[in-house]
């Protein structure tokens, strides 16, 4: 293998290396962001179901309420 072509080839292999460690950092990026959705969309889904049983008892209140009218 000639220098020009040894020299081509470290070139291109060292892109390659810095190419890699992009998307090493950026997958550990994405990866921070899923776990903070994970966790807003856990909350989110805790309030609604907060939220769903305080309806139904204020429409169960409403009905007793209702029936004894």
């Amino acid at each position: 293998m000639e220098d020009a072509d040894l020299q081509a080839l470290t070139s291109k292999l060292e892109l390659l290396v810095q190419r890699v460690e992009q998307l090493k950092a950026q997958n550990k990026i994405l990866i921070a962001h899923e776990q903070a959705w994970r966790g807003e969309r856990a909350h989110l889904i805790e309030k609604n179901e907060l939220a769903r049983h305080k309806v139904e008892s204020m429409i169960s209140r409403l009905k007793a309420l209702e029936q004894d009218s």
